[in-house]
């Protein structure tokens, strides 16, 4: 199961950490962030101990949605060793976010 990241935990969980780490910032009431949830899942699951994989919910979090220029969700940002290399806007495959996982 993806993380749930918040600011409390962002930067040890995120920041901090060596793995490459994907973020998805998400809402309950987004149905295509519902609709990708169970890839994520899928996707933290078969990158147990190569990658973090969090889920950031945008309306408890905006600052850190803020601090990352979320303007639509679900976007997935992918951090390594700390900063931004990429992000995907909306749905994608479960194959292709480990392809730019990089692992």
């Amino acid at each position: 199961m993806s993380k749930e990241i918040n600011v409390a935990n962002f930067e040890a969980e995120i920041i901090k950490t060596n793995l490459p780490a994907l973020v998805d910032f998400w809402a309950p009431w987004c149905g295509p962030c519902r609709a990708i949830a169970p890839i994520i899942d899928q996707v933290s699951t078969e990158t147990e101990g190569k990658a973090i994989i969090g889920k950031i919910n945008v309306d408890e979090n905006q600052e850190l949605a803020t601090r990352y220029g979320v303007q639509a969700i679900p976007t997935m940002i992918i951090f390594k060793s700390g900063v931004p290399v990429d992000r995907i806007v909306g749905t994608t495959s479960k194959e292709e976010i480990i392809k730019r996982l990089g692992i």
